[in-house]
This record gives C-alpha cells, sequence and structure tokens, in this order.
C-alpha cells in the first residue's frame, strides 16, 4: 500500500462456510480492509459474526436495506452465486464472486448479459490467476521465449480418500466428480495461460470405483492459436502430479516440489509449471534441431499466496485503479468449456466451443 492510498475498504462476507472463513481471515490481515457484516442464513454464522464484532444478516438484501458496503465478496453454494452478483450490481456494490461464475451456462449468462449493462465492477474468485506462479508463465509464453506453442499437457490427477464419499454421498452422483468439482480450475488455468480452447474430446471412465459418476476423464485440446494438447484427470491414482501437490500454494496438501502438472512446447523451447524450469536453444547459437544442446534454466520467482493478492486486486478494482483481471464473460468461457468437455462424453464427438450454448 503506498503512503497516498490509506482508504480501508468496508467488505462483507457473505457465505460462512470454509471459503468464507478464508476470506475473514484474508480480510482481517490486510491493512487496506476490514469485515464490517456477515451474511448467512444458517444459524451458526450469527455466533461467527458475534464472534467478529460485526453484524450479522441472513440476506444480502436484508443487509443493503441497512448499509452499503464498499465491496462483497460472494462465498455462497453454487447455485446462489448468480443471484448474490445480480443484487450486488442493482445495488451499485462491487464482488468478488467465488467459482464457479455460476451453476449452469444459461444462469453465467444471465449474469453476463445484466452486467454487459451495469458499471459495477465484478471479479472471479479464480485466484490461481493471481498465483505468481502463472503470471511468470504465461509472460514467458508470451513473450515468444518458447517461440510459437506447438503442444500442451496437463494433468490433474490425484486419490479423494474413501471417506471423501462416505462423508458426502452426491460425490458418488452424477454432477459429483471431478468435472465439475475440479477441472474447472485446469481449465481456467490453460486458457490464461495459452489462450482460448476451440474444441474438446474426451473419454471418461468409472471402472475404478464403479460410481454413477466419471472417476478419470481424458481429453484432447485444440486451441485458437493452432496449439494441440492433452488433459488428464483422474481423483482414484496415486500421482503427485497436480496443481494443488506442486505448487505449494495450499499447505494442506503434501508438496511434491520436483514434479510438475502443466508442460508446454514451442518451437524454439519448453517450460514446465509449476517447477517454472525451461528448455531452449541459444540465440545465434547452431541450427535448432535434436542434436542441438538446450540451455537449462529455472525462471526466478518471488511467490506470493494469490488469495492475498486477489483481495488487493479487489481492493484496487474498487478504487478505479484496475481492471478485473478475470471478468464475468471470461469465467463463463472456462465454465463452457467444461460443459464441452461433458458434452463430448456425453456424444462421443468432438465439441466445438462454438456450439455449447
Amino acid at each position: 500500500m503506498s503512503s497516498s492510498d490509506t482508504r480501508i475498504f468496508q467488505l462483507a462476507v457473505a457465505g460462512a462456510g470454509l471459503i468464507g472463513r478464508r476470506h475473514i481471515e484474508l480480510l482481517q490481515a490486510n491493512p487496506r480492509t476490514r469485515l464490517c457484516a456477515v451474511v448467512d442464513p444458517m444459524p451458526a454464522s450469527v455466533a461467527l459474526a458475534a464472534s467478529l464484532g460485526v453484524p450479522h444478516f441472513e440476506s444480502l438484501e436484508a443487509l443493503f436495506a441497512v448499509q452499503k458496503p464498499d465491496g462483497v465478496i460472494l462465498a455462497t453454494p453454487n447455485h446462489l452465486h448468480v443471484p448474490g452478483a445480480l443484487s450486488c450490481a442493482r445495488h451499485g456494490v462491487p464482488a468478488i464472486i467465488e467459482k464457479p461464475v455460476a451453476d449452469s451456462l444459461e444462469a453465467g449468462q444471465q449474469l453476463a448479459d445484466a452486467l454487459g449493462r451495469s458499471p459495477v465492477p465484478m471479479l472471479v474468485g479464480h485466484h490461481r490467476r493471481h498465483s505468481s506462479t502463472l503470471q511468470l508463465a504465461r509472460r514467458a509464453i508470451q513473450s515468444g521465449q518458447l517461440g510459437r506453442v506447438v503442444t500442451v499437457m496437463g494433468s490433474a490427477q490425484f486419490y479423494k480418500p474413501d471417506s471423501y464419499f462416505e462423508q458426502g454421498a452426491w460425490r458418488k452422483e452424477a454432477g459429483g466428480g471431478p468435472i465439475l468439482i475440479n477441472l474447472i480450475h485446469e481449465m481456467d488455468n490453460l486458457r490464461y495461460l495459452c489462450g482460448e480452447v476451440t474444441s474438446v474430446h474426451a473419454v471418461a471412465s468409472n471402472a475404478v470405483r464403479q460410481f454413477a459418476v466419471e472417476d478419470t476423464v481424458v481429453m484432447t485440446l485444440q486451441f485458437g492459436s493452432g496449439a494441440l494438447g492433452t488433459f488428464t484427470l483422474s481423483d482414484t491414482v496415486a500421482s503427485p502430479r497436480s496443481w494443488e501437490q506442486t505448487s505449494g500454494e495450499n499447505t494442506a496438501y503434501p508438496r511434491y516440489p520436483s514434479e510438475d502438472c502443466y508442460f508446454i512446447a514451442g518451437t524454439r523451447g519448453s517450460l514446465a509449471v509449476p517447477t517454472l524450469r525451461t528448455w531452449t536453444y541459444a540465440e545465434g547459437g547452431k541450427e535448432p534441431g535434436w542434436w542441438t544442446p538446450f540451455v537449462e534454466s529455472t525462471l526466478a520467482l518471488e511467490a506470493v499466496d494469490p488469495l492475498a493478492a486477489q483481495l488487493d486486486h479487489f481492493c484496487d478494482l474498487i478504487a478505479g485503479k484496475a481492471a478485473p483481471i478475470i471478468t464475468v464473460a471470461d469465467a463463463l468461457q472456462s465454465l463452457r468449456t467444461v460443459e464441452a468437455v461433458r458434452r463430448s462424453i456425453a456424444t462421443g464427438h468432438t465439441v466445438a466451443l462454438q456450439d455449447v450454448r
């Protein structure tokens, strides 16, 4: 915070579950923000608000009838993201909308259309966009360091324990698998790094657990740049190759710092993420080719907490000093990519993103 930037932003948190409480912790730790209210209809949230010394409201409309905060963090269940964001927009209050931006494309498009007519800034909580690792990798790709990107390989492979399914029987049913729960983050990461996905072909299996929902998916991706990609998703394999287990950004997970979950290869070099190792041909050296040795290096990184960086970005957004790093329309495209994966599995055909409405 600069010496001239002394404003303290009054922010309300809607949704007092795990992610809502994490946002509250971040608000309390940031000198630019102050928690001004907790919004949640559940009885347990009343005691939480009292322990924090802030007012409690059962709904956003009840909050707005009493006060107009500088911003709201919507950490509510997925189906409430769009109604909450629309309420904030009607009252002229900026919001962070937790991901996914909506629980359906139709609802997300409704929100995008409404915000197209509204000047109220909205930020979608794909917090990995604030990761210094992803941002550095994106800059390396956009700088041309790799040449033209040709192939992309991605992995989100991990093992969800039996207790995970015992604690929530819905996770054994359609909609409770890794496509809707986990893949949205990965597709947003790849879009941020490599540009828009234009088509998808995917196959899925439930052969290991034999629940009524997928446990493994393999997909091929075509990007607007012409690059081709593959992505493997599974929640039933003993593997360290996922963002959570390689990036170290969530300390709840064990970390394997020598492993990567993305590998991006271009005509002049390759990049592994999140280790940020690179293999490139030397400028002005021997003719590039498979006999020519690479210059191997690791990009220098200053790590930050992406959730804390997201909160600072939101403050800048409220102050009119920044545009959202991810808008509702942008986040909707990540949701559309996941929907294309689902439709490809259901039909057995390649699905073009332009046909997903």
